[in-house]
């Protein structure tokens, strides 16, 4: 099983490559076949549609932030400042691929995408919440329906900044995500 999550690894990164060096539009998936020296057969194993390797993507984002372990010091933070860090942690994740991820969400709120749209709105609702298990927030009831809904607004206004913050490590939205989760009262 090592090996298939290597090969799905390897397709994944061979496609952002191919994407940097032209668009996510124009990726082929027979030329990172071609690349990595494997059939279109063996990337539909991993990645039965192109869009698959957009959730591919944001999932090692996801991974990024639930690998840290919890360490006290950690745990130890104010919630805000803890869900900052998992936020944070996300975006930079992604920063060596920036303008892919923007072409990527492009492609997926074009018109005939309604399908990837609806799969979108599901997958930030899952971000979210790993957001919230990684940062360790224990509301419950109605204060974590309000605090989820805040706190999917927060990520999408971030999101969206980090999208086009060419700053150095993404210092606006990094800024702007502080500030936006200390006005946040269930998180203080």
């Amino acid at each position: 099983m090592a090996k298939q999550n290597t090969v799905a690894e390897k397709i994944l990164d061979t496609a952002l490559e191919q994407a940097e060096s032209s668009s996510w539009e124009l990726v082929n998936l027979h030329t990172v076949a071609k690349t990595l020296d494997i059939s279109l057969h063996e990337i539909k194993k991993f990645y039965p549609q192109k869009d698959d390797l957009v959730e591919a993507w944001f999932d090692r984002a996801d991974k990024s932030v639930l690998s840290e372990k919890i360490s006290e010091d950690f745990a130890a933070l104010a919630a805000h400042e803890r869900v900052h860090k998992v936020m944070m942690l996300w975006f930079l994740s992604m920063h060596k691929h920036r303008r892919v991820t923007r072409q990527m969400l492009y492609y997926k709120l074009e018109l005939g995408h309604i399908h990837l749209q609806v799969l979108g709105i599901m997958r930030i609702s899952r971000t979210v919440q790993w957001f919230r298990e990684a940062a360790i927030l224990k509301t419950k009831d109605i204060h974590r329906i309000i605090e989820e809904l805040s706190l999917t607004r927060i990520y999408l206004c971030s999101f969206a900044r980090w999208l086009f913050d060419d700053s150095k490590n993404s210092l606006r939205t990094d800024r702007y995500l502080r500030s936006a989760l200390k006005r946040l009262r269930s998180l203080n």
